[in-house]
């Protein structure tokens, strides 16, 4: 499983990985939560607004931070 946060590394950003990380921990699956900052690779998404979270390559969520329980949902 593949697991990208999309944005610049702000708070949100941040508190989105966090909740990501702890929805993975809490179905026991490992999985690396990877950050990805760069311009280019997050408008390859075309998303509007980040945060964002990509599973397997599909937008799951974008411009908010959803919640761990939303996440494992």
């Amino acid at each position: 499983m593949r697991v990208e946060i999309l944005g610049s590394g702000c708070a949100r950003c941040q508190s989105l990985a966090a909740n990501a990380k702890k929805a993975l921990e809490e179905l026991g699956l490992e999985a690396k939560v990877e950050k990805i900052t760069a311009i280019e690779q997050i408008a390859a998404y075309r998303i509007l607004a980040t945060p964002a979270l990509v599973v397997n390559g599909k937008v799951k969520s974008a411009g908010r931070v959803p919640g761990s329980a939303e996440i494992q949902a």
